[in-house]
């Protein structure tokens, strides 16, 4: 009869308890029951046996505090808490399959749970593929459907090139020399103009800007070229009033490398940088490789090089490490002359330790220069077997 009373009870109460409350709710009907009171709540309710006893020994115990269901250390461990490697060792795994605008704050995963779970297992790790889904989702990851982007052509060792890239980025960071990811930020008008963004003024007090954006021809334009340490998270900008030319990029890192490069890699063999493959540091610009052989011998290491894929520039680092840190610091803010945009660069930060140092480079850089395959073919540049025209060293004069 008791158990009876007892399983209508359970029926009733059990959907509204917790955890706790429910343990304790069975511990209490079997103490009431006194001897063979266990068994008959567990054959009542269903519940394990292991659950009242445990219930029994709260009711014994000072009170939680509220809202806490468990002590201090209780329930199951979480495998990535057991196992710190796993997670690691996932994020290794999804980072190079990210797919997706890397600005964005979710990041896509194009490969299956289960594919995953499977690689995982054949580390040896124990993880099921609702074990991986649950750790994606801790770390930001969703599943979403194929969306269609225009990039350019989609040339066949895109894909290679990404994963040469990362495997020797690896290797130079486990050497301890230096990565670093270059590009050119937009150009940006410099005087009174509307700057996009919002900032908060008092109402009705924003600042006053030029109706039209039309070139102030005194001060002209600014072309930040910007050098980020993938290693250390740090950048260089060197703001430039003149050309975005291969001379004034290779003199960027050049300025990056006495005045903060040199200091942190004392002991530096080889240099490598990430850059787009046009522009001012393309791979085909006859420049940029003469202004690089400049620099290997004056600074005296072998330069690395490695430029993405026709249509990926948005996958530098730079772009989404540095950059888009840059244009939100300066957003609603009219970039009325060099000074303030040196200032607002440079007092970029981020949570995650982002520091950016910015210098205003004045030189003149000619546009235009020609370099005839005479000059080119003086340049001690290896190819590298894999695409060597996107992969090659520039070697310092032995």
């Amino acid at each position: 009869m008791d158990e009876e009373a007892i399983r209508i009870s359970w029926d009733r109460i059990h959907k509204h308890l917790n955890e706790r409350e429910r343990r304790l709710w069975c511990a209490n009907e079997a103490l009431r029951l006194g001897h063979g009171g266990v068994k008959a709540v567990c054959e009542a309710t269903s519940v394990d046996p292991g659950v009242v006893i445990r219930g029994k020994k709260d009711l014994v115990q000072a009170p939680l505090a509220d809202g806490q269901v468990r002590r201090k250390g209780g329930g199951r461990k979480r495998a990535a808490d057991k196992n710190p490697a796993l997670l690691q060792s996932l994020r290794d795994l999804v980072s190079e399959a990210t797919r997706g605008d890397p600005e964005s704050p979710l990041l896509w995963c194009s490969k299956s749970l289960r594919n995953l779970s499977k690689v995982l297992q054949d580390a040896g790790y124990a993880a099921s593929h609702m074990l991986v889904r649950k750790l994606l989702h801790q770390e930001g990851y969703t599943l979403q459907s194929n969306r269609k982007t225009k990039e350019g052509s989609n040339h066949p060792d895109r894909d290679g090139q990404f994963c040469f890239i990362n495997e020797k980025v690896k290797v130079f960071q486990a050497d301890g020399d230096p990565v670093i990811s270059v590009d050119t930020k937009k150009k940006e008008n410099i005087g009174n103009f509307k700057n996009a963004g919002r900032e908060y003024h008092e109402k009705g007090q924003a600042p006053q800007v030029n109706v039209y954006d039309f070139l102030d021809k005194e001060k002209g334009k600014v072309a930040p070229y910007g050098i980020y340490d993938l290693a250390r998270n740090k950048g260089w900008v060197s703001v430039g009033t003149s050309s975005d030319t291969a001379e004034f990029a290779v003199n960027s890192i050049r300025s990056w490398w006495h005045e903060m490069g040199r200091k942190a890699y004392p002991h530096a063999r080889k240099l490598y940088i990430n850059a787009d493959g046009g522009g001012s540091n393309g791979s085909r610009n006859r420049l940029w490789k003469v202004e690089l052989q400049k620099l290997a011998h004056e600074i005296g290491i072998d330069i690395h090089v490695s430029h993405f894929p026709p249509g990926t520039s948005k996958w530098n680092k730079i772009e989404h490490k540095m950059f888009c840190f840059i244009s939100q610091n300066w957003r609603g803010k009219p970039l009325i002359d060099h000074a303030t945009v040196v200032s607002l660069i440079g007092n970029t930060t981020t949570k995650t330790g982002l520091t950016i140092r910015a210098k205003l480079d004045v030189n003149t850089y000619e546009k235009g220069i020609n370099i005839p395959d005479k000059e080119l073919q003086k340049i001690a540049l290896k190819p590298d077997n894999f695409c060597g025209q996107w992969n090659y060293v520039i070697q310092k004069h032995r």
